[in-house]
């Protein structure tokens, strides 16, 4: 059982009030989702891994026997092109748990006109996998749900 970590604190919703379709139905995969908390805060790395991929506004953390956890920083943030954005680590990094990866405002994205939840996604699992995810407030760091 994988443990998958809060990236963010704010309170966690389910993947279906992500303003995403794509998220929304779990086209990317299971998962939950982060209405994060205003203020300037560190995303964290929700596994042990390699840092697989690593936008300004997303991640992929690959983890023991190749699971990798997408972590996305608000919706359309792409368009910012990195603006609001610091990457403390570089693509190729191995992480630990819990290891801050990029530091955001989730104020000024919602200043900007997009969406601030943050979805967490177990890529290439089956919707049967994710268990004991957590609902309400959370506390990045803290465990979000289980990957069987």
């Amino acid at each position: 059982m994988l443990s998958v970590l809060s990236p963010v604190s704010g309170t966690a919703v389910g993947l279906s009030e992500v303003p995403d379709p794509v998220f929304a139905q779990g086209m990317v995969g299971p998962g939950t989702a982060i209405l994060p908390r205003n203020g300037r805060q560190e995303a964290v790395a929700p596994i042990a891994g390699r840092v697989a991929k690593l936008h300004a506004h997303a991640f992929v953390v690959v983890g023991e026997g190749g699971r990798g956890v997408l972590v996305h920083l608000g919706i359309d943030t792409v368009k910012l092109n990195g603006e609001g954005f610091e990457r403390l680590v570089d693509e190729g990094a191995d992480v630990e748990a819990g290891q801050p990866l990029i530091r955001w405002d989730p104020a000024e994205v919602a200043a900007k006109g997009m969406a601030t939840v943050v979805p967490v996604v177990a890529l290439d699992a089956g919707h049967d996998v994710i268990s004991r995810a957590v609902a309400g407030e959370v506390e990045k760091g803290s465990q979000l749900f289980q990957w069987a």
